[in-house]
C-alpha cells in the first residue's frame, strides 16, 4: 500500500506549477468575452435547473469527478495509528477553520475595508469566503505532502476522513454561519448543491475505482487509468473560469480592485491556519511527514466544492461567487510559499 501511494502522489505538475497563470489567462478571457460577446454568458444563463447552472455543473462534475477516485476510503481502517495528527486536523478544520475564516472575513469586508465595498456586497464577499472555509482541500494536499516528503499513507487517511466529514456538516455550518450573515439560503439548494458536487462524484469515484481496481489491480489503476483523467479535470477548471469570469465581466471591469479586497483576507487567513496546525503539531511531538500534510489539508481550499455552491446559492454573476474564484486565484502561491516553510523548518521536528 505504502509503495503504490507513493507512485500517486506525483510531484506538481506544469498545469499545478503554474495554475495562478492559467486562472490570470482565464479571467482576462473570460472578463473579454463577457465583455464583448455578452450573448455568449447570457446564452449559458438560460440552462438552469432549481437555481444550479447545467453547464457549470457539467464542467465542476469533471474537475471534481477524478480527484474521487484517487480517494482511497480502505485506508480507514488504519485511523487508529498515530491519531493525534488526525485529531488535529479534524479539529482544526471543522471546529476552527469555518468560524476564523468568518472573523478575519468580516474584519475586513465590513471595518477594514468599509469605505471601498457596500453592506451588501460585504456580505456577499464574506458569504463566498465562509464557503471556501467550511471546505478543507481533498486533492491538491497529496501533492502539498508529497512537496514536503509527508507520509503518503497518512494523507490518503486524512482525505478519506474529511471527505467523510463534509457530507455530514458542511450543510450545518455553512447555514449557521450563513445565517449570521442575515443571509437567507434555502435548504434544498444547499443540501442539492453537496448531492450533486460531493455525494454523486464520490459514489461514483468508488464504483469506478472498486471496477478498474478488480478488473486490472490496484498498480494500473494508480499509475495508468487515473492519469488519462488529468487532461480532463485541468479543461474542466479552466472552462469553469472561463464561464465564471464571463459572468463576472462587468464586475471586475467596475471594481478591479475588488480581486485584491477579496485576496487579502483570504491569505491572512490560510497562514493563520496554517500557523495553527502546525505549531499544535509541534507540540504535540508529531513527526513532521504527518504535520506538514496536516498543515497542508487545513490551510487549502476544495475550491472547486465552494465555487459550485456559490454559483448553486447566488449565481453565476454573484460577488459571492466571484469571492471563491478569488479562492482559486491565490491558492497555488500561498501554498508554494507555505511548503517553503514546512521544508525549511523540519528541523523543528525530532524525526
Amino acid at each position: 500500500m505504502q509503495n503504490s501511494i507513493q507512485k500517486k502522489s506525483q510531484g506538481i505538475n506544469g498545469f499545478q506549477k503554474y495554475l495562478t497563470l492559467w486562472v490570470l489567462l482565464c479571467m482576462i478571457l473570460g472578463v473579454l468575452i463577457g465583455k464583448f460577446l455578452p450573448s455568449v454568458p447570457a446564452f449559458l444563463n438560460r440552462f438552469e435547473y432549481a437555481k444550479v447552472s447545467i453547464p457549470m455543473a457539467i464542467l465542476i462534475w469533471l474537475m471534481i469527478y477524478p480527484m474521487m477516485m484517487k480517494i482511497d476510503f480502505q485506508s480507514i481502517k488504519n485511523v487508529g495509528k498515530n491519531p493525534k495528527g488526525l485529531f488535529v486536523t479534524w479539529v482544526v478544520n471543522w471546529l476552527m477553520k469555518p468560524f476564523t475564516m468568518y472573523g478575519i472575513a468580516s474584519l475586513f469586508f465590513f471595518v477594514i475595508f468599509k469605505s471601498f465595498i457596500t453592506p451588501d456586497l460585504a456580505t456577499e464577499y464574506l458569504a463566498g469566503a465562509v464557503l471556501l472555509g467550511a471546505a478543507p482541500c481533498t486533492a491538491m494536499v497529496f501533492v502539498w505532502s508529497n512537496l514536503t516528503k509527508g507520509d503518503p499513507a497518512y494523507t490518503v487517511v486524512q482525505v478519506a476522513t474529511n471527505d467523510l466529514i463534509i457530507l455530514v456538516v458542511f450543510v450545518p455550518i455553512v447555514k449557521f454561519l450563513l445565517g449570521v450573515s442575515n443571509v437567507t439560503v434555502p435548504w434544498d439548494t444547499l443540501i442539492l448543491s453537496v448531492v450533486l458536487f460531493v455525494v454523486i462524484p464520490l459514489v461514483g469515484g468508488m464504483l469506478t475505482r472498486s471496477l478498474a481496481i478488480k478488473k486490472k489491480g490496484l498498480d494500473y489503476f494508480e499509475n495508468i487509468f487515473v492519469h488519462k483523467f488529468d487532461n480532463v479535470t485541468s479543461i474542466g477548471l479552466l472552462l469553469t473560469l472561463v464561464m465564471i469570469f464571463s459572468f463576472q465581466g462587468n464586475i471586475i471591469l467596475d471594481n478591479p480592485l475588488h480581486i485584491l479586497l477579496n485576496a487579502i483576507p483570504l491569505t491572512l487567513q490560510t497562514f493563520f491556519i496554517f500557523a495553527i496546525v502546525y505549531v499544535t503539531c509541534h507540540v504535540l511531538k508529531l513527526p513532521h511527514e504527518v504535520a506538514a500534510p496536516a498543515g497542508m489539508i487545513g490551510a487549502s481550499n476544495f475550491f472547486e466544492l465552494s465555487v459550485a455552491v456559490a454559483i448553486a446559492l447566488f449565481g453565476t454573476t454573484s460577488p459571492a461567487a466571484l469571492a471563491t474564484t478569488v479562492g482559486v486565484l491565490t491558492e497555488v502561491p500561498v501554498m508554494l510559499f507555505l511548503v517553503h516553510v514546512a521544508n525549511k523548518t523540519k528541523g523543528w521536528f525530532h524525526e
